[in-house]
């Protein structure tokens, strides 16, 4: 179904999507699924929240620039296949698609600069999933 989507746009500088999430966090409303992509001076943050106008309300007035757009939610069969059948679909109807990500898990995986060091400073505060752990989900 149709789903209101935020996209975010921020600097590239290290906490500025921590103070994305700060911000929402504080206000109680939750991020249901996210997209980020980089560039080299700014990011893009993709977000389905709980509370979608209150969060472009209070990102707004902390000086974010954002956007709403509606992205199609779909559940995929978890079977190997499942999603090729619902993007064959799409294809043969002339339905082109410009990104998609996955809303379903909060197993996440971060592209960090030093990935040493983020696996030191987070080991004792969350679950660090193996590559085993991984490919089992």
């Amino acid at each position: 179904m149709k789903v209101k989507q935020l996209t975010v746009f921020l600097e590239n500088r290290s906490g500025r999507l921590a103070e994305v999430a700060d911000i929402l966090g504080q206000a109680g409303i939750n991020i249901r699924g996210f997209s980020t992509t980089e560039a080299a001076e700014y990011g893009i943050v993709r977000l389905i929240l709980t509370d979608p106008e209150r969060g472009r309300e209070l990102l707004h007035d902390a000086g974010f620039t954002t956007h709403f757009s509606e992205v199609l939610c779909v559940k995929v069969d978890d079977v190997p296949g499942g999603l090729a059948g619902v993007l064959e679909q799409l294809a043969a109807a002339g339905v082109s698609i410009d990104y998609l990500y996955s809303i379903s898990f909060w197993n996440i995986c971060f592209a960090v600069r030093d990935i040493d060091r983020a696996v030191e400073l987070l080991k004792d505060k969350v679950r660090l999933l193996s590559d085993a752990e991984v490919r089992a989900l």
